[in-house]
């Protein structure tokens, strides 16, 4: 075998070591690439909701499997149901959750409890679906002086609605459940129980759980959309851990797509999209929910992807008036840059960042 003059041998070793350094700085540079677009390998998104009405783009979105398509192959979705916005918060907060449907109060408190770093809002769901429901023969705030009102939990968004409401009222409660009007928190579906039982005299709670009662023998004492500017409030926002967020900005847009999408079908089908919450809400508690009760329910709903951010602002002031938070400065709690990235591709009108 003929054998190399040693000079070209050098020149092939330093040809070949440039070379691998140049494959690894090509790497290196696709690596980051990923990295700063969120990464292309496979990557599992877990989202919450609540199984209700007031959460119809979730569940649509869900069940239809409009997020599962706006993610794409590479993104496996992971589902988790929650009765209330505390607790999802816990999971979002020890990484159990990247994403979570929630309403405005535990909203705001996981983003104080984490001095602004932990969660950010990416898009708005829907306003309003929210009532006081009592027995036929309380007419007025006063007469619930000494009774017991449920609420979802501690510190949700009801809970703060109905203690905001009792104070302007001139009535007193306390976290321990004390005061002029006994506050019970209590699962949703456990309510409409202990209403029926007597057990409690009307509660502050979302659709379906509202007409549930109605239907129950109670009376509408108070719709909350009359309590707010233009009827609209926030009841549903969509809040994603900042962590998930920077880790995969191009997964949290096609989440943002699913939303959206999600809300199109909802507003322009809403006998489909009626059928696909009692359908899937059959899949989690073993019973469909009532279509009657969704027909019921959907007049008082209004889906919209905007999140509302002055009703959030006010909620906070409200929780703070009754001693359940503290003051919080807001600033940096939304990113609805792929928001409006995704309404402006599809000619919508973009929300105002605040």
């Amino acid at each position: 075998m003929r054998r190399l003059p040693f000079r070209r041998l050098v020149t092939l070793a330093t040809l070949a070591v440039v070379g691998a350094a140049t494959l690894g700085a090509t790497a290196a540079c696709g690596d980051d690439s990923d990295e700063a677009a969120g990464g292309s390998g496979p990557v599992t998104l877990r989202l919450g909701y609540f199984p209700n009405i007031t959460h119809a783009p979730a569940v649509v979105g869900v069940e239809k499997g409009i997020f599962k398509e706006k993610l794409g192959g590479n993104v496996t979705l992971e589902t988790k149901t929650f009765n209330a916005g505390p607790a999802a918060i816990e999971a979002v907060f020890s990484g159990a959750l990247d994403a979570t449907y929630i309403g405005p109060n535990p909203t705001v408190n996981a983003f104080s409890k984490s001095k602004g770093e932990a969660v950010r809002v990416v898009s708005g769901a829907a306003s309003g679906g929210v009532a006081l429901v009592v027995k036929p023969g309380i007419t007025s705030a006063e007469q619930l002086r000494g009774k017991k009102i449920a609420t979802p939990q501690l510190g949700n968004t009801q809970d703060v609605a109905l203690r905001y409401w009792l104070k302007e009222k001139g009535l007193q409660t306390t976290k321990e459940g004390g005061g002029d009007v006994k506050v019970v928190p209590q699962e949703n579906a456990q309510t409409v129980e202990t209403f029926g039982s007597g057990a409690i005299d009307g509660a502050w709670v979302p659709e379906p759980f509202v007409s549930r009662l109605v239907n129950a023998g109670g009376k509408v004492l108070v719709d909350e959309r009359d309590l707010w500017p233009d009827k609209k409030f926030v009841i549903t926002n969509l809040l994603v851990s900042t962590k998930f967020l920077k880790a995969h900005p191009d997964v949290v847009k096609k989440l943002v797509e699913g939303q959206v999408a999600a809300n199109e079908f909802v507003n322009s089908k809403p006998d489909e999209a009626q059928q696909a919450i009692s359908d899937h809400i059959g899949k989690i508690t073993g019973k469909p929910l009532d279509l009657k009760l969704i027909k019921q329910a959907w007049p008082t709903l209004e889906f919209t992807n905007d999140p509302i951010p002055s009703s959030l602002k006010t909620g906070l002031d409200h929780a703070v008036a009754v001693g359940l938070t503290q003051p919080v400065d807001l600033n940096g709690l939304y990113d609805l840059k792929y928001l409006n990235e995704v309404l402006k591709a599809q000619g919508k009108a973009e929300v105002v960042q605040p």
